[in-house]
């Protein structure tokens, strides 16, 4: 398919302005493959085990979803609807950072399938932009729109390479057949060796004197969200003219807004 013939999934009608009333939709397509693709992964959502599903032919669904990438598509946006931004910007940009951070990690942990799809270009499905006009309108009253970009980036990256590793730890425990704890026990006797050979002072102190590994996943993801948000503090200009400045200790963080000029 070439650019000139390429039309985006969210500009195609569902149905045709005239025929009959299709039995089917891409809301009820959309669903199943998600499903599928809970239980079994993205791999198994194929046209033909969706069809199954939702009995009716495969050819049938490609009226109502094209492509593949299509179907992907569909699937991501839906499940970003899953994270609630009702409410944000509160004015509160701490916490509603917070907030939506949590929700990403928890969608992913319900859809893990989400950590395989592939695409750094979005899509800009109706979910998604509702999601960046909520998490875009956090930082906007503070800082310029590409200064914007690059602390929700941040976040974002945070949020996503933390909870993509915590996926691929879960799914290697699974293939091995070992609980966490009887993984670290099985490696104990050569960690041991190493650490009392005396060549590896850093990773000594890492297992002799780090909290952080012992944490449960949920502290670890929250105690390296604060480090992000702090960095992103760092990055706001002070002023005493916010209308949150009476507070600058408070539970938002910062009392700080953008200086233009």
């Amino acid at each position: 398919m070439t650019d000139a013939e390429y039309v985006n999934i969210w500009m195609r009608p569902e149905r045709s302005a005239y025929g009959p009333t299709p039995i089917h939709s891409r809301a009820k397509i959309t669903e199943a493959a998600v499903r599928i693709a809970d239980a079994e992964g993205l791999d198994a959502a194929t046209m033909r085990r969706i069809a199954a599903d939702i009995g009716a032919s495969t050819m049938s669904l490609y009226r109502y979803v094209p492509s593949r990438e299509d179907l992907v598509d569909l699937m991501a946006d839906q499940v970003m609807g899953e994270i609630d931004v009702t409410g944000i910007p509160s004015g509160d940009w701490r916490a509603d950072l917070t907030r939506y951070a949590d929700g990403l990690r928890a969608m992913w942990l319900r859809h893990p399938w989400i950590a395989t799809v592939q695409r750094s270009l979005p899509s800009f499905g109706p979910n998604q932009l509702r999601s960046v006009e909520c998490l875009m309108g956090v930082l906007d009253t503070f800082v310029p729109i590409d200064e914007n970009l690059g602390l929700v980036a941040l976040l974002n990256s945070y949020a996503e390479s933390t909870v993509r590793e915590e996926i691929s730890t879960a799914v290697e425990f699974r293939r091995s057949g070992l609980s966490e704890s009887e993984w670290m026990a099985r490696s104990g006797p050569y960690v041991d060796r190493v650490v009392k050979s005396g060549q590896y002072p850093i990773l000594t102190k890492i297992v002799t004197k780090a909290r952080q590994p012992h944490l449960s996943r949920d502290d670890q993801f929250r105690q390296g969200l604060r480090r992000v948000l702090d960095c992103i503090s760092a990055a706001l200009p002070s002023t005493t003219e916010a209308s949150g400045a009476d507070n600058p200790q408070g539970e938002g963080g910062t009392g700080r807004v953008r200086k233009d000029g």
